[in-house]
């Protein structure tokens, strides 16, 4: 089901207004396939990646597939910039750079955001995902988005 400009910001706004982003997620078709989850805390914001079996693209160890770790950064990236800048449109990606620093495993995945610079037209943010402990990353990546 493809959803109107209109019914995206409507879905938008709402978000912002109730903090619960769960509605926007499930609007986002990768997102939502993948399962991610969005806690919002005060001026923080965290991503949340359940474990789930089709995310699984080394079942020797197991591990999660390197796509869908990069692809739920990306995602983190897009929907902290949206929070933070109450935005009714969707960033769109300019370049994204990732940087795997271990297996990511079969378990729940974190990611947090920090957006280094904003301006009128691009935003840059830095992204850390992490599995167990935050001081211990499974990869860290940058993106940059187009705003307007």
């Amino acid at each position: 089901m493809s959803l109107t400009e209109q019914q995206v910001q409507a879905i938008i706004s709402r978000s912002h207004e109730t903090g619960d982003y769960s509605s926007l997620v499930a609007a986002i078709p990768y997102a939502n396939m993948i399962g991610m989850q969005v806690t919002r805390l005060g001026s923080e914001a965290f991503f949340s990646l359940p474990s789930a079996q089709d995310n699984i693209g080394n079942p020797v160890l197991p591990a999660l597939h390197g796509g869908v770790i990069a692809g739920f950064m990306e995602q983190s990236a897009m929907l902290h910039l949206m929070m933070f800048m109450n935005s009714e449109v969707f960033p769109k990606i300019i370049d994204f750079s990732v940087d795997y620093l271990r297996a990511g495993l079969y378990r729940d995945t974190y990611a947090s955001c920090q957006v280094w610079r904003q301006g009128r037209r691009v935003g840059n943010v830095a992204i850390t995902a992490w599995q167990t402990r935050s001081s211990e990353p499974i990869a860290t990546a940058r993106a940059h988005f187009k705003l307007d």
